[in-house]
């Protein structure tokens, strides 16, 4: 006879009561109870945003979660109560694409990017974005102060601030540029320009989408967009010797079938605390990756032996362990990020195309929830940084909160290959090649002589539009 199942969770009380399970254990092993993941439920909507919410992150507390959104505004939530503790108007001329609250600072440090302007080349008639980094202190009578604290030519979506720095941020943008902000001298230093590895690519620069900092090595970050590697760097290299040469990674992340895959870029990234690494493809898989899975500092010659089917080379590789691949999702529309969930990071989940939020059990990369959590598509899901609740966001106009209050478990998603986008999701906010042709071509404006980049650039655009137009014909 078949014995009746016992969630692991309730057997983790009754041994956590007599005794036999340490506080510390019983936190963790409760938080990370896949019966409770199973019973993530929606419990409440945060609604006060005028536009779609592009991003959200809690305090270091975990009691205040802040959100950016295309309004221009920046609110700050009590998401227990889903009361607003304080709304303002970012500074900012256009969507705000990251918000996040600098540590310890009571809150009252709030660094936010945005696509803020455009303005024209001289002689082209082409328009450029330019991103604003800004600062805002919330002062003692309420008020706030917001000020510039530098551009980036074209769209950035993230920020990265230091773990437990109230001062130390970075940025990154479409322009390959890596900034490095201390908010007490006020002054950005530019870090290096981020080139592309391809000696024939039809991009100057690699248009980065997103940074992020090892947690547990702040010294070690990474960034990732318009090509197939994770870049990873060691800030210590600038602060010894800031010669040009600080641009050179000191690894490479890509899986080994996307080595030379032009077709391919990354919009999402992500660090657990124990240093692995996830990578969001667009219009491809996730990727878990523990440090020694790079490619080293010389991925040049890795990739021309590659491309040349050296054999030599593809043995090697073919013995190199590969990383977790996360799939089901779908990420073509929008700039999505990707994270961890759980308190040792036991999770992974990600938005998608489908309007459904996509949860993943890291160590065996099996799908365990999908939910339903926009009308279109889902951008962007933070964890708490305590307790086994979520809160996501995307095209809609408000925040939804999950946390594990269904009364019945959730079933492990099936069908998922049936699944499709729903209509009228396809914005304009990824990276196209029209795009990067458009912003390399203005920025060589800068530059050159007007009349050389237009017949250069008019090949460009010529080139991908074609090339657009075939991935198009081919995904009808």
């Amino acid at each position: 006879m078949k014995k009746p199942s016992v969630d692991t969770a309730v057997v983790d009380i009754f041994h956590r009561e007599v005794g036999h399970l340490s506080t510390r254990k019983f936190t963790y092993r409760l938080a990370a109870s896949e019966d409770l993941v199973m019973r993530l439920d929606l419990v409440r909507k945060l609604q006060k945003h005028m536009g779609c919410v592009n991003t959200v992150s809690f305090n270091a507390d975990g009691d205040i979660l802040i959100s950016g959104s295309d309004d221009r505004q920046v609110i700050l939530w009590d998401w227990e109560t889903g009361s607003v503790k304080l709304a303002f108007d970012s500074g900012h001329n256009s969507n705000v694409f990251q918000a996040k609250i600098m540590p310890e600072t009571d809150e009252r440090s709030i660094v936010t990017c945005a696509a803020d302007g455009q303005y024209w080349p001289d002689g082209i008639d082409l328009k450029m974005l330019l991103m604003e980094v800004r600062h805002a202190t919330i002062l003692e009578c309420g008020n706030v102060d917001t000020k510039l604290l530098s551009k980036h030519d074209g769209r950035a979506h993230k920020l990265a601030n230091e773990p437990n720095s109230p001062h130390i941020l970075y940025s990154c943008g479409e322009d390959g540029l890596v900034q490095h902000f201390d908010l007490r001298t006020g002054e950005p230093t530019q870090l290096f320009t981020c080139q592309p590895v391809h000696a024939f690519s039809y991009m100057s620069v690699v248009h980065l989408n997103d940074i992020a900092i090892d947690p547990r090595n702040p010294n070690l970050f990474v960034v990732g967009g318009s090509d197939e590697f994770t870049r990873l760097y060691d800030i210590r290299k600038y602060k010894c010797n800031t010669s040009a040469d600080f641009g050179e990674p000191a690894d490479y992340f890509c899986p080994k079938h996307l080595l030379g895959d032009e077709n391919v870029g990354i919009t999402g990234l992500a660090f657990s605390e124990h240093s692995e690494l996830l990578v969001s493809y667009a219009e491809e898989f996730i990727y878990c990756f523990s440090k020694d899975m790079g490619w080293g500092s010389d991925v040049s010659t890795i990739l021309a032996d590659h491309l040349a089917d050296d054999s030599d080379v593809e043995m090697e590789t073919d013995s190199k362990p590969g990383p977790q691949l996360f799939k089901g999702h779908r990420n073509c529309a929008t700039v999505k990020g990707v994270s961890f969930f759980g308190p040792k990071c036991e999770y992974v989940s990600s938005g998608s195309d489908c309007g459904r939020m996509f949860i993943w059990r890291k160590k065996d990369a099996k799908l365990v929830r999908l939910i339903e959590a926009d009308t279109q598509v889902v951008n962007c899901i933070e964890a708490h940084p305590d307790i086994p609740m979520l809160a996501s966001s995307g095209m809609d106009k408000d925040i939804k909160i999950w946390t594990p209050t269904a009364l019945e478990k959730a079933s492990y998603p099936t069908n998922i290959e049936k699944m499709r986008p729903k209509t009228g999701i396809w914005m304009h906010r990824m990276v196209s090649p029209r795009d990067m042709a458009l912003q390399l071509l203005a920025r060589q404006n800068q530059q050159t002589s007007s009349e050389r980049v237009v017949s250069n650039g008019l090949e460009f655009i010529i080139t991908f539009d074609a090339n657009s137009s075939d991935e198009d014909d081919s995904e009808e």
